[in-house]
C-alpha cells in the first residue's frame, strides 16, 4: 500500500492536537483569558488550603473517594486544584488541564455533597460549567498554546508523490 501523506512526527502532531486554539475574533480570545484568569484565581483560593494541608504534617483530614485513602484524595485534589489551575491561568495545555479539575468538580457534587442542598453543590458546578465551555472553545490568543501553536505550524502533513498510475488523480 502507497502512504499518500507522511507525518513529520507523531509527536508533534499529539502536541498540536492538544494545544490547538481555535481562530476568533478579539473579543472572544479576551472572553477566553478573562474566564481563564478568574476560574483559575478563584480555585486557587480552594486549592492551596488543601496544599498547606497537605504539605502540614498533620493528620489529614479529607474525605476518601472511590475506596482512595484521604492521603490520596487529597494529592489528586491538590493537583488538580493547584497544578491544573496554574496551567489554565498561563494557557498551557488548557483543554487538557480541565479535564481533571471538572472531574474534581463532579466528584464534589455528586459525592462528597451529594446529601446536601443544591445551594451547596451550586459552586463546584459554576466551576465545572466554566470548565466545560474551556474544554470547548480551548485557551483562546492570549495563551501559552497559542504561542506553541504558531511555533508549531498546523502544516503536519507533505504530500508524497505516488508512483501508482491510479492515484494519479488524487494528486
Amino acid at each position: 500500500m502507497v502512504n499518500l501523506f507522511r507525518a513529520k512526527s507523531n509527536k508533534s502532531i499529539e502536541m498540536k492536537k492538544i494545544i490547538k486554539v481555535n481562530k476568533a475574533n478579539k473579543t472572544t480570545d479576551i472572553a477566553l483569558l478573562t474566564a481563564r484568569i478568574a476560574i483559575a484565581a478563584l480555585m486557587l483560593t480552594h486549592g492551596i488550603p488543601k496544599l498547606v494541608m497537605l504539605f502540614s504534617g498533620a493528620p489529614v483530614q479529607f474525605p476518601p473517594v472511590l475506596g482512595m485513602s484521604a492521603e490520596l484524595s487529597l494529592i489528586l485534589t491538590v493537583f488538580a486544584e493547584v497544578i491544573c489551575s496554574i496551567f489554565i491561568l498561563a494557557g498551557f495545555a488548557t483543554r487538557v488541564a480541565v479535564i481533571p479539575l471538572a472531574i474534581t468538580m463532579l466528584t464534589a457534587v455528586f459525592l462528597i455533597h451529594a446529601a446536601d442542598p443544591f445551594s451547596v453543590k451550586e459552586s463546584a458546578l459554576h466551576y465545572l460549567v466554566v470548565y466545560v465551555v474551556l474544554l470547548l472553545a480551548g485557551s483562546g490568543k492570549y495563551s501559552v498554546d497559542y504561542l506553541l501553536q504558531k511555533k508549531y505550524p498546523a502544516n503536519n502533513f507533505k504530500r508524497v508523490k505516488s508512483e501508482d498510475p491510479t492515484l494519479a488523480i488524487y494528486q
